[in-house]
């Protein structure tokens, strides 16, 4: 699997934007990984569009990670691994996306324990999103965290605290949306500069900014 430096989280249906996934495959070098997330998860049945374009994905190198929400910790840990089944059996996904993960030490348990499954069935990397930065007990948890997830004009006053110094740029990622054109470079090499060698940048916005694209991977570069 190619080790770049976008994550994506692509939320739009391949039928909708059949050339935004194509355009995906033909950047594996640029990706870490992009999330599939089918319906706020993996769906009730199998998709067969999504079930092609991870396929599609994975057959050029490229890591498809599942999207789980974890509800914060509240919701009960077996249906969140159910679900993972579900991504691995239909999707044949390589990792996890958990989505709106909890930042506060006392639901640690609850997150080492989906992780500690999530690699028992072979799912890898581990991604949290809690989007900002969470006790630093996570980052000895996860393989990647989101530490920060929002638009542009948070992003530009968002501060990082010391302890992320004791990990590698490449243990965190930032997700920044809303970026004005032609400053989503500059938005990635922000993220650089606070020690997230991981991230996307995106103009989009509204109720479904991750609908967009990385300008980056419409040009075929970072």
């Amino acid at each position: 699997m190619t080790e770049g430096r976008l994550l994506v989280p692509l939320y739009v249906h391949p039928a909708e934007d059949p050339a935004a996934w194509q355009a995906l495959t033909r950047v594996p070098s640029l990706l870490y990984g992009v999330v599939l997330n089918v319906a706020d998860g993996p769906g009730a049945t199998r998709d067969p569009a999504f079930a092609a374009v991870a396929g599609a994905l994975r057959a050029v190198g490229v890591r498809v990670l599942g999207y789980l929400d974890s509800a914060y910790g509240t919701r009960p840990h077996q249906l969140v691994i159910e679900e993972l089944r579900r991504h691995i059996n239909w999707y044949g996904i390589d990792g996890v996306f958990l989505d709106q993960a909890g930042a506060e030490a006392d639901l640690l348990p609850y997150y080492r324990a989906l992780a500690e499954e999530a690699r028992g069935h072979g799912a890898g990397p581990v991604v949290f999103n809690p989007g900002t930065h969470p006790d630093p007990g996570y980052a000895a948890v996860a393989d990647l965290l989101v530490t920060f997830e929002g638009d542009w004009p948070t992003y530009l006053t968002a501060a990082v605290p010391s302890w992320t110094a004791e990990y590698p740029p490449t243990r965190f990622c930032h997700l920044v949306h809303g970026v004005p054109d032609g400053l989503c470079d500059l938005a990635a090499g922000t993220a650089r500069t606070r020690r997230a060698e991981v991230h996307c940048a995106v103009p989009g916005g509204g109720a479904n900014p991750w609908a967009a694209l990385p300008p980056a991977v419409r040009r075929g570069t970072t």
